[in-house]
């Protein structure tokens, strides 16, 4: 077991929906260590509980019973407001869909957490470098320019990766990252994130391709709110 900090400690993870007595159980006790610099892949079918899971270590949601550790950090009580700040700081998102701006350059796009961010320190001119530092290691420095329509859907992925960095988060959490690619595009972004895993980043990845999955170091495998199964996968290289 690495002595380092974990970057991801959730403990007894418990996430019910419904009053009285119609209760769903979403999650029914799950333990979740991350080290850093590992690179996980969460999968499980419809209904398991990924989902859930991921909104929850991703602070979009709080668990209903538990404890969750973000970097040594007890996020468990946070309010709305508290946990937006701490996805702003620490957590940087991939979405399958994207989730860009449409009438808004790509340069304009990455810099958006840099905007929100309270109390970085940056100028305009400052986020902006950054920003184009951004999308240039990601192979865009041509395209800083272009609005979403006018990029590939795995060029859009570029994009959103380079947002996702911008603030040098602790966890990187890439939910069905090549989900709406062509197998071409899904190969260059899981490159990417492999050329991320080795520079360092923590990264962990919902995804419904057992391929994709065993490129990670270890997939958690989710049925009916647990954890079924975890399976080493190798040392999460490229396969």
């Amino acid at each position: 077991m690495n002595d380092l900090q974990p970057i991801i400690e959730a403990t007894n993870i418990k996430k019910i929906y419904g009053m009285g007595d119609i209760q769903v159980a979403a999650l029914a006790g799950v333990d979740v260590r991350i080290d850093p610099g590992e690179f996980v892949a969460v999968m499980g079918p419809s209904g398991s509980g990924k989902s859930t899971l991921m909104n929850i270590l991703g602070c979009l949601d709080r668990a209903t019973e538990g404890t969750y550790l973000l970097a040594g950090e007890d996020v468990s009580g946070l309010d709305k407001a508290q946990l937006a700040e701490i996805r702003n700081r620490k957590i940087g998102f991939i979405f399958q869909s994207y989730n860009l701006l449409p009438r808004t350059t790509a340069l304009k796009n990455v810099m958006l957490p840099l905007v929100y961010r309270r109390g970085n320190g940056l100028s305009h001119s400052e986020r902006e470098e950054k920003a184009k530092a951004a999308l240039a290691a990601v192979g865009l420095a041509d395209r800083m320019q272009h609005e979403p329509h006018e990029m590939s859907g795995g060029q859009q992925q570029r994009v959103a990766i380079a947002r996702a960095l911008i603030n040098d988060p602790v966890l990187i959490l890439a939910d069905e990252p090549t989900g709406n690619l062509d197998s071409r595009s899904g190969e260059e972004i899981m490159a990417l994130l492999h050329d991320l895993h080795a520079k360092g980043s923590t990264i962990l990845m919902v995804t419904h391709e057992s391929d994709i999955a065993e490129q990670t170091e270890r997939t958690i495998h989710m049925l009916d709110g647990v954890i079924e199964q975890v399976v080493q996968n190798g040392d999460g290289g490229e396969v």
